[in-house]
């Protein structure tokens, strides 16, 4: 009985250490190739910003970069006159595209985490106060409460890849969110390609997988919140070494202006429609895609640190970075417990 059992497990076990053998090899085979293959760069301008790819492939996709970035500007763009979004705002059109349909999914179920922090129709109130894509003398508390009756991300709908305003005077922005959506649409293109060492990085918006060129994780900077109207400082707070996830930061120590005396800062609160006069200086969100970090960011500008926090226990899936002042001016940080082992050494 033993030696038939003995010699049944040595039947199924030659196969299998056949399988564990050659299996180990072509892993070894395909860790020796990658390390021939080079790394790819390439930068450019995008939504009125930059963008920065570094890649690991035998050829370059420089031109596939631009064109899904220029696809995600074409749909999302408030600044191109011909964009699926301008259209709709215009009221020449309401329907939409596939990239459209997805961000604004995706908008919404961050607008309903936070409350309405996040919303997509606060345009007005950013052109208000001089932070869009339209400029004029700041309102006063009159416009602002008329300005309040166009706000509200739950006054828009979808429906048959239509949309649909209760106000055909409401603006549909998603500004926020495109540089983060732009990074994950590079992203999705590598990973189609087989490509698994890659960073895009738009405007601050990053998607990491993989490893650098140094076979290391990816060191991505958080910059200090320092007021530099310029954008020229780039004193970094902490390096955090990232690979396979997205992160985005959001802050108003760069764009703001002082007017009498007051800094007005570019972050409004939609409920309010007056910029946010809260501590947190600057806010970097982890998340699973470069979209929702990017909206979860901007979020937390809006509410604070204590409501952020409520927000972070209900989103395991989230880590945050906050940069905030205590009640004497001081710099302090809070972070996720997550977010220490990614801190560089």
């Amino acid at each position: 009985m033993t030696d038939n059992k003995t010699k049944t497990l040595k039947k199924w076990h030659l196969p299998f250490l056949l399988f564990l053998i050659i299996g180990t090899y072509l892993a070894i085979t395909r860790k020796e190739e990658a390390k021939d293959i080079p790394f790819q760069y390439c930068e450019g301008a995008i939504f009125g910003t930059v963008y920065h790819a570094t890649y690991q492939c035998d050829s370059s996709l420089n031109g596939k970069i631009l064109e899904e970035l220029q696809a995600v500007d074409q749909s999302l763009s408030m600044f191109n006159p011909n964009s699926t979004i301008s259209q709709i705002n215009s009221g020449k059109s309401n329907e939409t595209d596939s990239l459209l349909r997805t961000i604004f999914h995706i908008a919404r179920e961050v607008s309903q985490a936070t409350d309405g922090a996040f919303d997509i129709t606060v345009a007005p109130l950013v052109n208000a106060w001089g932070f869009g894509f339209k400029h004029g003398a700041l309102p006063d508390s009159l416009q602002v409460d008329s300005l309040r009756q166009l706000i509200g991300w739950n006054r828009i709908s979808l429906k048959d890849n239509k949309f649909f305003r209760e106000d055909p005077r409401m603006i549909i922005d998603l500004s926020a969110v495109a540089k983060g959506f732009g990074s994950d649409c590079v992203a999705k293109m590598f990973r189609k390609h087989g490509i698994n060492n890659f960073m895009i990085e738009i405007g601050g918006e990053v998607v990491t997988s993989g490893v650098s060129p140094k076979a290391k994780a990816w060191r991505i900077g958080v910059n200090k919140p320092q007021e530099d109207s310029t954008s020229t400082s780039n004193e970094l707070q902490t390096i955090l070494q990232m690979n396979n996830c997205a992160m985005a930061t959001s802050g108003n120590y760069r764009n703001f202006y002082i007017d009498n005396g007051r800094k007005i800062a570019h972050t409004i609160d939609p409920k309010t429609g007056y910029p946010v006069q809260h501590s947190i200086l600057s806010s970097t969100v982890i998340a699973p895609t470069c979209a929702i970090a990017d909206a979860y960011a901007t979020a937390f500008m809006v509410l604070g640190l204590e409501k952020s926090l409520q927000v972070l226990d209900k989103h395991p899936e989230l880590m945050a970075y906050f940069i905030h002042t205590d009640k004497e001016g001081n710099y302090q940080v809070w972070k996720s417990p997550g977010i220490e082992a990614l801190i560089a050494q």
